[in-house]
C-alpha cells in the first residue's frame, strides 16, 4: 500500500519530467524550423541565382566584343538588379576571375540606403565560391554556420561571350533571432513559470505535509503505553490535517471515557467470578467437615471422632492453602532482584520435586539452562513459587512413565523460563480462560497456582503463557533480561 508521501513524491517527478520533456520538444521544434528556414532559403538563393543567369544571357545575346566598358558594366547591373528585385533578402551580382565583382545589387536591402558595395566579411566565401563554380562548371555553394546565423552563397558559370564569368548570390539565416525564437523564449518561460513553478510549490507542499505529520506521529510515538491512553495532539495549522487531528482528539477523548468504564465493569466482574469461585472452594471443604462430624457425633464410636477430626483438619488445611494463595494474589510484595546463576537456580527448583516425581515414575530433566554470563536479575524466592506451581501442575498431569523438562534460555532481551510435559495436554476449552482464578481442569484443583504463577511474572514486568505443542503442556515465564 503506498503512502500518500510517495504518491505527491511520484506526481512532483512527473511535474519535472513533462517540463523537461515539453522544453526539449520545443528546442528540438525549433531547431528543426530554423534547419527547415535554411533549406527554403538554400532554394531561394539558387533561384536567385539562375535568375541572374537568365537576364544575363538577355543582356549579352546581342554583344559581339569581349571588352566591357562602363555602359555594359551598367546594364549587367541592371540586369543583377532586376533579377534580385522580388528575392527579399538575397543580394548578388557578377563575378569574373582575376578581376572581381562587375555587377553587384542588393535590391531589397532595409537599411538607410541602397546597398551598392560587395560586402567585405564575406568578400573571401565570394571569391572561393565563384572559383568553385568556374573550375567545376556546375552550381556551386558554401554555407558557413555561425552561433546566431547561417550564411549561404551560391554561385553558378555563365555562358556566352565572355570568359570566366560567373554569377553569385548571397544571404543570411538566422537561426536565433526572429518571431520563432522570441515565441520559444516565451514557451520556456511560460513553461518555467507553471510546470516548474507548480513542482516547487508541491515540493514545499510535500515538505510542509511531513513535516507535520511527522509531528503527529512523534506525538503519538510519545504515548504513555502504560496509561494506555491517546495524547492530545497539537494542532498542525493544515485544515484537512487538523480535521483529522481533531477526530482523533475526540476518538481517544471517547476511548478513555469507554477504558473506564470498561475498568470499572472488568473489576466488578472480576469481583463476582472471584466471590463466586471463593464462595464453591469454601463452601466444598465446610460441606466435607459438617459431613464428617454429624457422623461421628450420630455414631458415637470413638475411632469415627478421630477419623472425622482428621478430615477436618486435613479441610482446614486446604483452606489454609487457599486463602494463602487468595493473599499471595492480592497482597504481592514488589520483587527484590538479585543476581542468580540459572543451573544453580534451576536444579534447586527441580531438586524439591524429585521424590514426588519418582513416586509416579515421572522423570524430571534439566534442559541448557542457557548463558551463564552474565547473570540475570529477578527475586528468586518469588520465581521459585512460580515455577513450583508449574512443576506441580506438570506433575500432575503427566501419566506414569512420562517426562517433565525444565530449561531456561534468553531470547533477545528477555529470560524465558520454560517446563514442558509428556502429557495429555490442556483441553481446548479451558485454553482461553486458564490463567484466570478458580479456572482448572482438574476436579481436585483450585484454580489459583497458574494465577498465581502470571501475577508473579507480572510484578517482575513479564508475562506468563501456554505454547503450543504437537504434545503435553509447555509453559513460559518471559521476564526482562536484566544483566547483573
Amino acid at each position: 500500500m503506498r503512502s500518500l508521501r510517495s504518491r505527491l513524491l511520484a506526481l512532483w517527478v512527473m511535474l519535472v519530467l513533462s517540463g523537461s520533456a515539453t522544453a526539449w520538444l520545443l528546442v528540438e521544434s525549433f531547431q528543426q524550423s530554423a534547419q527547415a528556414r535554411v533549406a527554403r532559403s538554400e532554394e531561394q538563393v539558387a533561384r536567385a541565382c539562375r535568375d541572374i543567369l537568365d537576364r544575363f544571357r538577355l543582356v549579352v545575346s546581342d554583344w559581339s566584343g569581349p571588352e566591357i566598358d562602363a555602359h555594359r558594366k551598367s546594364e549587367l547591373a541592371r540586369a543583377v538588379q532586376a533579377a534580385l528585385a522580388s528575392a527579399n533578402g538575397i543580394e548578388g551580382g557578377l563575378w569574373r576571375d582575376g578581376t572581381g565583382s562587375l555587377a553587384y545589387a542588393f535590391p531589397t536591402y532595409e537599411g538607410t540606403g541602397p546597398k551598392t558595395d560587395v560586402p567585405s566579411a564575406e568578400a573571401a566565401a565570394i571569391s572561393e565560391v565563384n572559383a568553385q563554380a568556374l573550375r567545376s562548371g556546375q552550381p556551386a555553394s558554401i554555407r558557413q554556420s555561425g552561433r546566431s546565423q547561417v550564411l549561404l552563397v551560391e554561385a553558378c558559370p555563365l555562358p556566352g561571350p565572355l570568359r570566366g564569368l560567373t554569377a553569385w548570390t548571397m544571404t543570411r539565416v538566422f537561426t536565433s533571432e526572429g518571431p520563432a525564437y522570441g515565441q520559444l523564449l516565451a514557451g520556456l518561460v511560460l513553461i518555467a513559470l507553471t510546470i516548474f513553478g507548480s513542482a516547487a510549490w508541491l515540493a514545499r507542499l510535500l515538505y510542509s505535509w511531513s513535516r507535520k505529520i511527522a509531528l503527529v506521529e512523534r506525538a503519538l510515538e510519545a504515548t504513555d503505553h502504560a496509561a494506555a491512553e491517546l495524547p492530545r495532539l497539537p494542532r498542525t495549522g493544515e485544515r484537512e490535517l487538523d480535521r483529522l487531528v481533531d477526530a482523533l482528539n475526540a476518538t481517544g477523548e471517547r476511548l478513555s471515557v469507554e477504558r473506564r468504564r470498561a475498568a470499572v465493569a472488568e473489576r466488578l466482574a472480576a469481583v463476582g467470578r472471584l466471590s463466586a469461585g471463593l464462595a464453591h472452594e469454601i463452601r466444598n471443604p465446610i460441606a466435607a467437615m459438617r459431613l464428617k462430624a454429624e457422623n461421628a457425633l450420630a455414631s458415637g464410636e470413638a475411632s469415627r471422632k478421630d477419623g472425622a477430626l482428621e478430615t477436618i483438619l486435613g479441610q482446614i488445611g486446604r483452606l489454609d492453602g487457599l486463602l494463602r494463595d487468595l493473599l499471595e494474589m492480592t497482597q504481592s510484595r514488589p520483587p527484590e532482584a538479585r543476581a542468580v546463576d540459572l543451573r544453580t537456580f534451576l536444579e534447586a527448583v527441580v531438586q524439591l520435586h524429585w521424590d514426588l516425581a519418582a513416586r509416579k515414575n515421572i522423570r524430571v530433566a534439566l534442559g541448557t539452562c542457557g548463558p551463564s554470563e552474565p547473570l540475570p536479575r529477578f527475586d528468586s524466592s518469588q520465581i521459585q513459587r512460580a515455577m513450583d506451581n508449574l512443576i506441580l501442575n506438570a506433575i500432575q498431569n503427566t501419566p506414569q512413565g512420562g517426562a517433565i523438562t525444565v530449561d531456561a534460555c534468553r531470547s533477545g532481551e528477555s529470560l524465558v523460563l520454560r517446563v514442558s510435559d509428556s502429557g495429555p495436554g490442556v483441553a481446548a476449552d479451558v485454553r482461553e480462560r486458564l490463567f484466570e482464578p478458580f479456572v482448572t481442569g482438574r476436579p481436585d484443583g483450585t484454580g489459583l497456582g497458574l494465577a498465581l504463577v502470571r501475577e508473579i511474572a507480572r510484578n517482575h514486568q513479564g508475562d506468563a503463557r501456554l505454547v503450543s505443542t504437537a504434545q503435553g503442556a509447555c509453559f513460559e515465564i518471559e521476564l526482562p533480561w536484566r544483566s547483573s
